[in-house]
């Protein structure tokens, strides 16, 4: 099962496409690191407080991809600088 999580956020706190870039980095590497999961930036690359992040989990099941998934949720949800404003879920 690939399970995959679309997440548009906003950054508030960044004011030039450098703090917005140094915000996602930090938050994408991390995200790689700590879960089983393949991650990009998707969109508004050239918008400085919105972005829209892509994670991608492959599992012999939906019920593990779905919480691989939803743990990466909860880990941008402690991240203070960044407020998810929608998510979305695919499954193939």
């Amino acid at each position: 099962m690939i399970g995959s999580l679309e997440v548009e956020c906003i950054i508030y706190d960044a004011h030039s496409l450098k703090e917005k870039r140094s915000v996602i980095k930090r938050v994408l590497v991390r995200a790689s690191q700590e879960y089983n999961v393949a991650v990009s930036e998707l969109d508004y690359q050239d918008l400085w407080q919105r972005t829209l992040l892509g994670f991608v989990t492959i599992s012999s099941s939906k019920v593990s991809a779905e919480k691989e998934l939803n743990r990466v949720l909860a880990f941008l949800d402690s991240f203070p600088e960044i407020e998810v404003t929608t998510n979305s879920f695919t499954w193939l």
